[in-house]
């Protein structure tokens, strides 16, 4: 059975695809205008100063710019079976110097999902309601791109490259390895809500967060960077 999270009057009707819930049904995202907005927008910029917002992210050694987003959605086969339900409990990206730990993130009762707090720089968040990064579907972690103190979490998400790791340690005392298939950087008004929220075969994993051109007057990131990957493997931890 398909269940949607609740919604006021003035949100869209229309919704992306359901990601799995881990076999009890499924769960249908709210349009990702409305998650994007309300979540990586409105309070990653809102942690930035009104003066001054964080500059653009200085990639790490070696490392390029995503390239340019395809008008064509990814097509992937990864065979490699999904693993059991189980939290995660902390993430690590060595290309990025990412070695954080998670809290869940949930829907409040517009259906708006509800933030990391922005207190703690070093915090990822991962949607609890959907599959758990591992399981069969997709995986949703997000997080801010800055605050009122500093770079945060995902400040150098859009450095990544296709093949770089993404290493989560989960409750059951596995870790998860999944390994970048691309990074694009969306225009907020021109979100694909089916590429990125759509639910998969296999095991995937999305991580979201700000970036572009930082409006001052707005005090708004005018796009979201995301990047996409697959689960490659998976070892004890």
């Amino acid at each position: 059975m398909t269940t949607h999270p609740p919604q006021d009057d003035s949100r869209p009707a229309d919704a992306a695809p359901p990601a799995r819930d881990g076999g009890s049904g499924a769960l249908r995202w709210a349009t990702a205008a409305t998650l994007i907005g309300a979540f990586l927008v409105f309070h990653s910029l809102d942690a930035s100063s009104d003066e001054t917002a964080v500059g653009a992210p200085t990639p790490p050694p070696a490392a390029t710019a995503a390239a340019a987003p395809s008008a064509d959605p990814v097509v992937t086969m990864h065979p490699i079976p999904g693993l059991p339900r189980s939290e995660p409990t902390k993430i690590s990206i060595p290309t990025i110097g990412v070695n954080a730990p998670f809290t869940p993130l949930s829907m409040d009762s517009s259906g708006v999902l509800q933030p990391p707090p922005d207190t703690n720089r070093n915090l990822a968040g991962w949607y609890k309601d959907g599959v758990t990064p591992g399981q069969l579907g997709n995986a949703i972690v997000a997080g801010h791109v800055d605050t009122t103190t500093g770079p945060a979490v995902f400040y150098l998400l859009s450095y990544l490259k296709k093949g770089d790791p993404i290493d989560i340690t989960r409750s059951d005392g596995t870790i998860a390895s999944f390994k970048v298939d691309e990074v694009n950087t969306f225009s907020k008004g021109n979100f694909p809500d089916q590429r990125v929220y759509g639910d998969t075969p296999d095991a995937e994993l999305r991580i979201i967060t700000c970036g572009g051109t930082f409006d001052r007057k707005k005090r708004d990131y005018e796009s979201n960077v995301v990047a996409f990957a697959h689960l490659a493997s998976s070892r004890n931890a």
